[in-house]
């Protein structure tokens, strides 16, 4: 899976490449603040079509799965997907920088 992520002001855009797969061959989960997405497409054992034989089968049949830390406080409705033209296109949420800035005091043993 070919995938580029731009960072935005406060969020990450990511495009994942998925040709030849169909929306309902994708899969986005989100678990504890792991976004993994898989694509599946059926492997077709039949060596013969309509017409004949196989000489040669090229095209990828089988799964593909990757797996993005998005932090702890991403919730799933704040990721918003989308799949046009064999591109995955997910717009995720940047997690909020706390700031503190009262000093935290380590103690030395």
């Amino acid at each position: 899976m070919k995938t580029d992520i731009q960072e935005k002001e406060n969020h990450y855009l990511v495009d994942i490449e998925l040709p030849g797969y169909a929306k309902e061959d994708i899969k986005a989960e989100l678990k504890d603040g792991n976004l993994t997405i898989t694509a599946s497409r059926n492997e077709n054992k039949e060596e013969k079509d309509e017409a004949g034989k196989y000489i040669r089968r090229e095209r990828y049949s089988g799964s593909c799965k990757r797996t993005f830390y998005v932090g702890d406080q991403v919730r799933q409705e704040d990721i918003q997907a989308g799949f046009q033209d064999g591109i995955l296109r997910l717009s995720i949420p940047k997690e909020p920088v706390l700031k503190d800035d009262q000093p935290k005091l380590i103690s030395i043993q």
